[in-house]
């Protein structure tokens, strides 16, 4: 892995294949290591930014359309990807992206678990439970305690993520996007564009639910995970992986 000022980077910019990876709120670009690795073994060259206001960026306006405005310079001179992920916020960003995709190329976009709705006291005790997050960083060791599942590695790359979120930008991603309301981004994928929307299981923690995605559209395949908690990633990278590569996910 190679880390910029904004982006890591994983594999050989010649590689055949790319990949975007994108965040979500109060992670890094580094917490995407275990799933790059992946692609990066199956031919990818990947590429993970750093949205406004995390990885030490600061920024003014945190609107969901800016975070994905913000990653423009991604696409310049008609750069493609074959695979776009995102996770929670990230799952959002990339539903906005949409505009910056080549017409010619095909994008697999995967979304895990993105909080397409949220209201009342849903959307509050999200806004108190990730600044206090931001206030009362917790170490590796408590991230291990508290997320069995998760392996050294991700417990610390998602205490790194904390540590370098401001707190500021955190208020002012849910100031910026209220009402919560992003069930209508899947309401007009493009023909080029396919989507797998993996939903964690609401017993354990997740953001997105099934009622809030919107019935009978094209290109739009759900997958609910069943006892699998918000962090698809750390819980069963592979669940992302078959997503990434079909025909080996059949074998």
């Amino acid at each position: 892995m190679s880390t910029s000022l904004s982006a890591s980077h994983w594999g050989s910019p010649t590689a055949s294949k790319r990949a975007l990876l994108i965040h979500g709120l109060t992670m890094s670009s580094q917490s995407w290591e275990g799933i790059a690795q992946l692609l990066v073994a199956e031919g990818f060259f990947v590429v993970a930014p750093n949205l406004l206001g995390h990885g030490w960026r600061r920024g003014t306006d945190y609107c969901v359309s800016t975070l994905a405005e913000d990653l423009r310079p991604y696409f310049a001179t008609n750069t493609s990807y074959d695979v776009i992920i995102g996770h929670s916020l990230g799952g959002l960003v990339a539903l906005s992206l949409f505009p910056f995709l080549p017409k010619t190329k095909e994008t697999t976009v995967i979304l895990a678990d993105p909080p397409l709705e949220s209201t009342g006291e849903t959307f509050k005790n999200a806004s108190i439970s990730f600044l206090k997050e931001v206030a009362d960083r917790r170490t590796t060791d408590e991230f291990m305690a508290e997320n069995p599942a998760w392996s050294r590695r991700d417990s610390m790359l998602r205490a790194l993520g904390v540590y370098m979120c401001d707190r500021t930008a955190v208020a002012r991603i849910f100031e910026h996007n209220t009402p919560w309301c992003f069930s209508h981004l899947l309401k007009n994928i493009p023909p080029h564009v396919k989507i797998t929307l993996l939903i964690s299981d609401p017993e354990f923690g997740a953001f997105c639910r099934v009622e809030h995605v919107p019935a009978g559209v094209a290109r739009l395949n759900v997958k609910v995970l069943h006892r699998i908690g918000h962090w698809i990633q750390y819980e069963l990278p592979n669940a992302i992986m078959d997503e990434v590569l079909p025909s080996k996910a059949k074998l």
